[in-house]
């Protein structure tokens, strides 16, 4: 009877606990276990042994699908990084550089660390261009719970289970049918009084400039988003066979950042012009009509009137590149998949999970144009004006003899209008196998799974270096402007480029320079793995349970392949920053596993239950082998509280994409080069006499002081790319924690655990800042030799000029903090108010305590703390204390209500200095980004025995986000939208009918 005690009592407090993780309330399990309910053993995530005991040596939490119902998302991923312990990565607001999947973060610690499991067993890569788990592959209605485990997990899972485990238990032994609905939309008032005072800013650009500078309507709704589910399942007449089928479709619209008064212009600075309380409205150098400059202080224009040209101003002329941008993506779902098993006797029991998803997004960011990708123009161009020829130096003869002359021109295809990453991933998934009893006791789990994810990808309205080069190149053939590659036959296709006047651009050009760019790839994943799991039956002299076992083998191999155009592997995209290279490999591993689970004691005067546990696994590569483990330990000195502990070592390979990646170009953010002299910040003092000479690092000190070493969009140039002799990363993981169940207070629930992660030989590149600040600050010939400037003009930003950034084994990361649970319900007849239901309350929270990245390179500025920071070396604000605290109301009435409070703490910008320190943001008006409230609403009324209707409001409050001109290309709009509710109130209505 006391075994069963404990069962019953720690199932009910134990799922209390997960909800309380979540701070959600879940009315479906808001009563105490019958203390006579029978409970088998389940398996929880983070062991393959079945627990009696929920409470395991690490900690554990859980979502169940009533949260994601009472929540009202639509996407998984939403809901999963609203935990503190939860980051998002890749999701729905990440526009520039979006890779159209949806991943998580356990502990910020990257996607790739976080290992994502359905029913226990490994999803593979999200994508050929993100190795994380695509969780847009997961039907959300068909979600019974989610547990996140967090350390390191690499005994029990393999690799990638470094900051943790997120795992997806899915329905099952489903009868019936089922339709659930729902609608939602986003509302805001546009009405930002927050620091940099943007509104003012827009306002007044758009008395110059209407065009590009427009405060939208005070009140908007956008964002819409449709979702129908459809499930239905049988069972045998027998009982021993199930089989579940589901179908979904979901659909979002897309939100633009011009109708968000804090997102309709790029923020930078504040300048002579707005003044030094109010943000400026920044923007890019390419712009529109057009910037034409030598980049050596002859000459720095735009057109004039007729074909003319005019001094360039940056404070007027700079593009505002933000309203075009998705604040959040368009997308469109269909999830179509099938479960089921069979009972073939009772030895064995087949089992086979069927899974397919088609998820399309389109990513929207400034139009494409002329970055400065062509240097040159022909004096005898009839395109060019007299005042023009004369502004650029041509002189008679030049004229005559069609002599080139030196011009970088920055024009914006807004005729075009933005560029568009249209992304389609067909995702399939299959799992069968058997399992069963060998003996009393022992039983067997034989499965195969086999996972693919095919992309298709269309990059549109892109320009055609090539195509520009041919199209500038224009000479006079009587009278009528032809392109040279025209009159020599290298291109009868050519059409001349006209942007030497407002409005000179004809369709035919416009169709000419634009082009597609293609992209198509896939990833694979087979998995074979067995396992045992039993009971030895033998127990140790104090405790009435046994030992308990598991062991095994796995093989997994993942591949991945992928195909870009000519157009994207020879690096005539404008826009693209440079060449995008087709990759293929696969990785290989071969293991054994084993686990055991000792209990010491239950009933002992010096122990009400005690136990030790721990689990080993080799895994064999091709090119190496690792050794993982794991031990842990709880003592219960008595019934009330609970003592946990454990300790692993857990390791992540390097995947396909970090060794076989081609270099190419990207982009990365700073907030100034460090060699510009006009915009560098006075705090960070004068420029380093590094920057200055003739070396390929260096510039001259007249480009120094010429004000166009600085990107004006905070974007630079780096080369990236793969290593294939890279190693495992290693982590270890301590965790300690009690969990409080008072009997004095029923259905009171607290556990404090404090985790630290610890990561050596990171996979993971020095980081371009990093280079930079070694090469100028601290004189490393080796970061210098990874510095190109084009030598044309200096810049980083502006044609070949580089940072090589390669993966390496270098560094590591470091993480620590505490995190706090707590639940408790309470009936109100139980305060005197009778026939009104009762309470619950929960609350989650998160102190972060240290997060340390050491970039490896043994300076004294390689090792800083991003607790409290964000920015360029920290990503999104990482906020020193997290939490999520909830009130539900569970009428007598059949109608549940909640209220949810959600807490961010406040984020400094991160200012690495040169030992190591990130609090050097100055007096900048974004130094800081304030703390955020937000407030959740919800209801749900069981209408009738079978339909229920559900209705929210998140973010009730409409609470603005904090801004920053830092965020550069890790957040969007100002500010970090996966992390803030930055697209206003939510609203949400629902139904579900069973039949």
């Amino acid at each position: 009877m006391r075994t069963q005690k404990i069962r019953s009592r720690m199932l009910s407090t134990t799922m209390i606990g997960g909800f309380a993780a979540l701070a959600f309330a879940a009315p479906a399990i808001a009563q105490d276990a019958p203390q006579s309910a029978e409970l088998g053993d389940v398996v929880v995530t983070g062991s393959r042994i079945p627990q009696s005991n929920l409470v395991t040596t690490s900690p554990v939490t859980q979502v169940t699908g009533e949260d994601i119902d009472s929540t009202g998302v639509t996407r998984i991923e939403d809901l999963i990084s609203q935990l503190p312990q939860a980051f998002a990565a890749q999701n729905s607001t990440v526009s520039n550089g979006a890779s159209g999947t949806a991943t998580v973060s356990l502990r910020n610690l990257g996607s790739s660390r976080t290992l994502v499991l359905i029913d226990g067993r490994r999803m593979g890569y999200g994508a050929p261009l993100d190795d994380a788990a695509d969780l847009n592959q997961i039907p959300e209605q068909l979600v019974e719970r989610v547990e996140v485990l967090t350390g390191g997990a690499s005994a029990v899972y393999g690799s990638d289970a470094v900051a943790g485990v997120v795992n997806f238990i899915m329905k099952k032994d489903f009868e019936g049918i089922q339709i659930d609905a729902q609608y939602g939309f986003y509302q805001h008032n546009n009405d930002y009084d927050g620091v940099g005072n943007v509104r003012a800013e827009i306002a007044r650009r758009g008395v110059a400039n209407p065009a590009q500078f427009q405060l939208p309507d005070d009140n908007v709704s956008d964002g819409e988003s449709r979702s129908i589910n459809v499930t239905m399942g049988v069972s045998t007449p027998d009982g021993r066979g199930n089989i579940l089928a589901y179908a979904g479709y979901r659909n979002n619209n897309p939100i633009l950042q011009r109708d968000r008064d804090y997102s309709a212009c790029a923020i930078a600075a504040p300048n002579a012009g707005s003044g030094p309380t109010t943000f400026s409205c920044g923007g890019s150098g390419t712009s529109y009509p057009g910037r034409f400059t030598d980049f050596a202080g002859g000459f720095n224009s735009t057109l004039g009137a007729g074909r003319t040209f005019v001094p360039f101003n940056g404070d007027l002329h700079n593009y505002n590149y933000g309203p075009t941008n998705f604040y959040q993506r368009p997308d469109e779902r269909y999830t179509l998949g099938a479960f089921g098993r069979y009972q073939v006797n009772d030895k064995a029991e087949v089992f086979a999970q069927l899974m397919f998803s088609d998820y399309q997004s389109n990513s929207q960011i400034a139009p494409s144009g002329n970055f400065f990708v062509t240097n040159s123009i022909n004096c005898g161009n009839p395109l060019l004006g007299a005042q023009q020829r004369t502004t650029i130096g041509c002189t008679a003869l030049d004229i005559a003899n069609d002599t080139s002359r030196t011009m970088y021109i920055g024009r914006r295809n807004v005729e075009g209008g933005g560029r568009q990453d249209s992304m389609n991933y067909l995702a399939y998934r299959g799992v069968a196998g058997v399992r069963g009893e060998l003996t009393p006791g022992w039983n067997y789990d034989i499965a195969a799974q086999y996972s693919r994810v095919a992309l298709s990808r269309v990059y549109r309205n892109e320009f055609s270096i090539t195509r520009l080069g041919r199209a500038l190149d224009v000479v006079d053939v009587a009278g009528t402007p032809t392109c040279r590659s025209v009159v020599n036959g290298t291109d009868p296709n050519c059409v001349p480029y006209d942007v030497f006047i407002v409005g000179g651009l004809t369709q035919a050009a416009l169709d000419y320079v634009q082009v597609p760019l293609v992209y198509t790839g896939e990833t694979t994943q087979q998995v074979v793995t067995a396992a045992i799991t039993g009971d030895t039956g033998w127990s140790m002299p104090t405790s009435s349970d046994t030992v308990k076992v598991a062991f095994g083998a796995e093989y997994r191999r993942d591949s991945l392949s992928s195909t870009p155009d000519v157009s994207f592997t020879s690096g005539d995209g404008a826009g693209q920053g440079g060449p995008t290279i087709g990759l293929a490999g696969s990785a290989d591993v071969a293991e054994l596993f084993g686990e055991i689970q000792i209990p010491l004691a239950d009933n002992q005067p010096w122990a009400y239950s005690a136990s030790i546990d721990a689990a080993y696994r080799r895994s064999e590569y091709d090119k190496f082998g690792t050794d993982t483990y794991k031990v842990g330990a709880d003592w219960a000195p008595i019934e009330d509280v609970r003592f946990r502990t454990s300790y692993s070592r857990a390791v992540r390979a390097p995947n396909v994409i970090e060794l076989f990646a081609a270099q190419g170009f990207n982009l990365f953010d700073i907030d100034f080069d460090p060699c510009d002299a006009v915009n560098r910040p006075v705090a960070n003092g004068p420029v380093p006499a590094s920057c200055i000479g003739g070396a390929a690092h260096q510039v001259t000190a007249g480009q120094s002081t010429s004000g166009n070493l600085d990107s004006p969009a905070g974007q630079y140039n780096q080369i990236t790319g793969g290593n294939p002799n890279l190693n495992p990363e290693e982590a270890d993981t301590f965790t300690l924690g009690v969990v409080f169940q008072p009997s004095f207070l029923p259905r009171f629930n607290l556990s404090i655990d404090y985790f630290d992660i610890q990561i050596d030989g990171a996979i993971q590149t020095i980081g371009a800042g990093n280079t930079l600040n070694l090469c100028y600050n601290s004189g490393d010939a080796a970061a210098c030799s990874r510095i190109s400037r084009n030598p044309a003009n200096g810049a980083l930003w502006v044609g070949s000029g580089f940072v090589q950034n390669l993966n390496n084994n270098i560094g590591g990361f470091e993480t620590s903090g505490i995190d706090f649970n707590a639940n408790y319900g309470i009936d109100l007849e139980d305060l005197g108010v009778m026939n009104a239901g009762s309470l619950q309350f929960s609350f989650v929270g998160t102190w972060l305590e240290s997060l340390v990245t050491d970039s490896g390179t043994g300076t004294p500025d390689a090792v800083y703390d991003c607790t409290g920071f964000y920015g360029a070396f920290c990503g999104p604000t990482n906020p020193e204390w997290r939490h999520r605290a909830r009130m539900t109301w569970l009428s007598p009435w059949d109608v549940d209500v909640s209220g949810t409070w959600r807490f961010y703490g406040e984020g400094e910008i991160g200012v690495l200095g040169p030992d190591g320190s990130l609090n050097n943001g100055g007096t900048r008006i974004d130094r800081y980004l304030d703390s955020i409230n937000y407030f959740d609403l919800a209801a749900t009324w069981q209408v009738m025995d079978n339909v229920t209707l559900r209705a929210g409001v998140n973010n009730v409050l409409d609470t603005d986000p904090p801004l920053s001109y830092g965020v550069g290309t890790t957040g969007n709009g100002n500010t970090y939208p996966q992390l803030y509710d930055a697209r206003g109130r939510y609203f949400f209505f629902g139904i579900t009918a069973n039949f």
